[in-house]
């Protein structure tokens, strides 16, 4: 009898250690792939349920990507907001409805561009869910002093105007598009971060430095390129570095090219011919001063 209730016992606890209440509620908005907590305020949600939060700007709609259970977990500054509540069918229709009006206002919003003759290009409009805040989002190569369009536009929408500068990385994630890959871009499906992608990267995966090879349809270094530079990384370093003399079953020479993948090391040998041996079947004469560069 006493083994059959502490059984029960344990069998209640591991259901209440995997069955329990989320302390914050990780939701991203429709611009931008950062997560944003709220407190969860007795709203219960599942991943993929719409809910309505107090912002800066007011009153808007987000979906709900992650659920949290312990506040260690995120980096919080103060305490939570709570969420307002779950949105209904009629809110998500209502959504619908405001897309819309923001592609009237991005029409309308173009035409005052034109008036006023500001170089800059118009990517998107966003309004709030209630309403207060109508949001247009443009690229330009420079600053645009834009508060008389800012002043006319809030006459025309009666509600708070915001003018954001974004960057090329920003405008491909609005816009969308189709990778080199053939997939939709990675920044508009999942990332939810720009990382910074340097030059270097793709020096140590060794790819073509040709520029309309290793870019996105942002011009700017591909996201992607970051995804297997840890691994890159870890295999460079047990291999010797291009310069380095080693010494191979065929006599010693200067190693030209690493196939990091695959492991191979590619050793121009003193009579000038050029072996692929195996990393691990090569000796380093790491005390040996590298070669002066082949001229």
């Amino acid at each position: 009898m006493t083994d059959d209730t502490s059984q029960e016992r344990q069998d209640a606890t591991e259901l209440d250690s995997t069955d329990r209440r989320p302390v914050a509620i990780g939701v991203s908005f429709r611009r931008g792939g950062k997560i944003y907590y709220f407190k969860p305020n007795g709203v219960q949600v599942v991943l993929g349920d719409h809910i309505l939060v107090h912002t800066e700007k007011g009153v808007d709609i987000a979906e709900v990507v992650k659920l949290v259970l312990d506040l260690a977990e995120i980096d919080s500054e103060g305490p939570l907001k709570p969420v307002v509540r779950k949105a209904s069918a009629d809110d998500l229709e209502y959504e619908q409805g405001l897309r819309e009006r923001e592609r009237r206002a991005m029409r309308a919003c173009e035409r005052k561009i034109a008036e006023y003759g500001l170089p800059m290009k118009l990517i998107d409009a966003d309004y709030t869910f209630d309403r207060r805040c109508l949001v247009f989002f443009f690229s330009s190569d420079g600053r645009v002093d834009f508060r008389e369009l800012v002043r006319d536009l809030a006459k025309v929408f009666k509600t708070r105007i915001e003018l954001r500068q974004i960057g090329v990385r920003d405008e491909a994630k609005m816009l969308g598009g189709i990778g080199s890959c053939g997939r939709p871009l990675c920044c508009q499906t999942f990332l939810r971060g720009f990382d910074p992608v340097g030059i270097k990267i793709a020096k140590d995966q060794g790819l073509s430095l040709n520029p309309t090879k290793i870019s996105g349809v942002c011009d700017r270094l591909m996201c992607c390129l970051r995804y297997e530079h840890g691994l890159y990384q870890e295999l460079r370093s047990e291999m010797p570095a291009e310069g380095e003399i080693v010494t191979t079953s065929q006599g010693q020479g200067e190693v030209v090219e690493l196939h990091v993948l695959a492991g191979e090391v590619v050793v121009q040998i003193d009579d000038g011919t050029r072996v692929t041996v195996p990393a691990s079947q090569i000796k380093q004469q790491r005390a040996s001063r590298k070669r002066s560069p082949r001229h």
